[in-house]
């Protein structure tokens, strides 16, 4: 069934409930389609009169805040065994070109790659864990796990919504339209991140390589 249908099926509260339990999985470091469940409601929001685009946008931005906070929590005790056991349970999203990858962003940008990775699907799901596994002062990833949540959760919400209701004669058209973009968006955030994953993984082989030769000699 469409996303948007089977929202429209539930309760208000139940849609409240889904949006932030999705999204806070999904940061806690559990590949899930928070962004489309998010989108998907607040394109209802705009021509169902029962669900309050404020409230929605807050129980979004909590689920953010929330699951990357746990997330971090979670990295920060289990630290790297953590991450090999992750990359075992999802390969394609924890390999490790990705984390090499990720973990050169939190290097170079320490609190905006926080901020910015909200923005990202694949990077939603690195930043709560691999904060604390680098063990990132909590202040300073509570500050950009704020902000960040806040600026895309609210402000996702905020613009669908309103678009959705200065078109509200293609709505419907629109919801699905909604839909693709919002996966061409994470289609394309998740061939880059790949790409420098694998670019990133054939340096380290290599490295590895010229290692051993040296030893060999």
């Amino acid at each position: 069934m469409h996303v948007q249908e089977w929202l429209d099926s539930v309760p208000a509260a139940a849609v409240y409930a889904v949006v932030g339990l999705v999204i806070g999985l999904e940061s806690l470091g559990i590949p899930l389609p928070g962004e489309i469940i998010l989108i998907s409601a607040a394109l209802m929001s705009s021509q169902h009169g029962g669900i309050n685009p404020v409230v929605l946008g807050a129980c979004a931005t909590a689920g953010a805040v929330i699951g990357d906070s746990i997330g971090y929590a979670i990295g920060r005790k289990g630290g790297r065994p953590l991450l090999a056991w992750l990359g075992a349970k999802f390969p394609k999203h924890f390999s490790e070109g990705h984390i090499a990858t990720a973990e050169r962003s939190f290097e170079k940008w320490g609190m905006w790659a926080v901020f910015f990775g909200r923005f990202i699907a694949l990077l939603r799901i690195f930043a709560g864990p691999l904060a604390g596994v680098l063990h990132m002062p909590y202040w300073k990833f509570l500050t950009a796990n704020v902000l960040g949540g806040i600026a895309w959760a609210g402000g996702t919400t905020a613009v669908i919504y309103y678009v959705g209701v200065v078109a509200e004669s293609w709505l419907k058209k629109f919801s699905y339209l909604g839909l693709v973009v919002a996966a061409l968006i994470g289609l394309a955030s998740f061939l880059i991140v790949k790409r420098k994953a694998k670019k990133a993984q054939g340096a380290s082989q290599g490295a590895e390589a010229e290692t051993v030769a040296a030893a060999a000699e």
